[in-house]
């Protein structure tokens, strides 16, 4: 099924940041102290799952995000290939760096349990184009940064 592609451009899902050993060290005395704490509160199943999200964390610290392909359509959204049609997304919002150092962020709140949150970068694109496309087809509503993202970025990710 052809698609009339709107606007097109290629972001990462987030800026990649280096991370330092001084890093990767407190990353390693938490999860010590966290799983000799469970240990010694008898929770041994808690203790290994605090390990292996450490080392998770660790895996994903090292990892570079890969570069999305992001098409606004006739009927929708597509990122790679994965299509989000306007009719199951609730709202959106254009997030803006307060400082300008970053580019803005189109925010989408959707129907999906799968990815009830969309954020995706607006760099290399017209942001006023695509904001006024959107306003055309989705309710607009005051997106604030989830508790998920805030983490993230405190971790550096």
């Amino acid at each position: 099924m052809a698609r009339t592609i709107i606007f097109e451009w290629e972001g990462r899902e987030y800026p990649h940041s280096p991370k330092s050993a001084d890093w990767y060290w407190a990353l390693g005395i938490i999860t010590v102290a966290g799983a000799i704490a469970s240990l010694l509160f008898g929770n041994y199943l808690f203790s290994i799952l605090i390990v292996i999200a450490a080392i998770v964390i660790a895996l994903h610290g090292t990892k570079h995000p890969p570069i999305h392909r992001f098409r606004v359509v006739e009927h929708g959204l597509a990122v790679g290939d994965e299509v989000y049609p306007f009719e199951q997304m609730i709202s959106f919002s254009v997030l803006e760096d307060i400082e300008g150092e970053l580019p803005p962020l189109l925010s989408i709140k959707n129907e999906s349990w799968l990815s009830p949150h969309l954020t995706i970068p607006l760099d290399g694109v017209d942001a006023d184009g695509v904001y006024e496309y959107f306003l055309h087809h989705v309710d607009e509503e005051a997106h604030q940064h989830t508790v998920t993202d805030l983490m993230a970025a405190w971790l550096g990710f």
